[in-house]
């Protein structure tokens, strides 16, 4: 069956509202403990006042977000009672995954999950080898996909979500080494012909990062890790040597998935 003009429209506004609603709360969500203010919210997610003012009364009335006091909204009930907990158990099950890649590799290792459109660094540990590329600190929320875990979970998530994410960040991320929607798209394409990711540092220069999406128990990945180190220690052969000294620690660790 064709689809009009009109749901066309509609369809499209729908996508916009969403990108609306996911640029507001990653913001309250990167925000500090206090809460984020509407001319914040303003200034970085490029909305108007009203506008502003409409996705937060529906993210209030879902429990995604609350007030803090007369001014500052900061993450609702709903995620306070979910994020926590869960978070804190997935870093205690990916602990040991990460020394262990790290004791084998020397290098720095990292694991992430999705926080709506961006990445959450939960855990890293650090290696042996002289130079340590460690730019990325626990408790880091960036746009999912500028860095090594973050693309390899954002290859995970279905195409059509994972480019609305991609639009959602969109403004963001020239920050990132001057990342932009198309390379992510291009990086997005090659991470899943692959099957796993390898980008450059976008923050500092001459590192390279390979990851890999964390399966839950039922499947669907639920995290992503990753080692990064200096350039010159990356070829291709090394790259696929981490690769597989992550898939093999997983199996051995947490052969059932998180």
């Amino acid at each position: 069956m064709g689809t009009t003009g009109e749901d066309a429209t509609l369809g499209d506004e729908g996508v916009r509202a969403l990108q609306r609603g996911l640029a507001v709360l990653d913001c309250i969500l990167g925000g500090p403990r206090t809460g984020v203010r509407v001319v914040e919210l303003m200034r970085s997610c490029e909305l108007g006042r009203a506008t502003v003012y409409r996705v937060l009364a529906t993210l209030i009335a879902c429990g995604y977000v609350a007030r803090n006091g007369r001014f500052h909204y900061v993450r609702g009930a709903r995620l306070e009672a979910s994020a926590a907990a869960p978070v804190d158990n997935l870093a205690s099950r990916l602990g040991p995954v990460l020394q262990r890649i790290s004791e084998i590799t020397e290098d720095a290792a990292f694991a992430v999950v999705r926080e709506g459109t961006q990445s959450h660094c939960i855990a890293r540990h650090i290696g042996t080898f002289p130079v340590q590329v460690l730019t990325v600190q626990v408790g880091r929320r960036q746009p999912l996909g500028v860095g090594a875990a973050g693309l390899a979970l954002l290859a995970s998530i279905a195409p059509e979500e994972a480019g609305v994410i991609i639009d959602a960040n969109a403004a963001a991320l020239a920050a990132y080494g001057g990342m932009t929607s198309k390379r992510l798209h291009l990086l997005l394409k090659a991470t899943r012909e692959r099957g796993w990711s390898v980008v450059g540092n976008h923050v500092v220069d001459d590192t390279l990062g390979v990851g890999i999406p964390v399966p839950g128990s039922g499947g669907q990945s639920v995290a992503a890790i990753s080692v990064a180190a200096p350039l010159q220690r990356m070829s291709q052969a090394r790259q696929h040597f981490i690769v597989n000294t992550m898939r093999s620690t997983l199996k051995a660790l947490v052969p059932k998935g998180l």
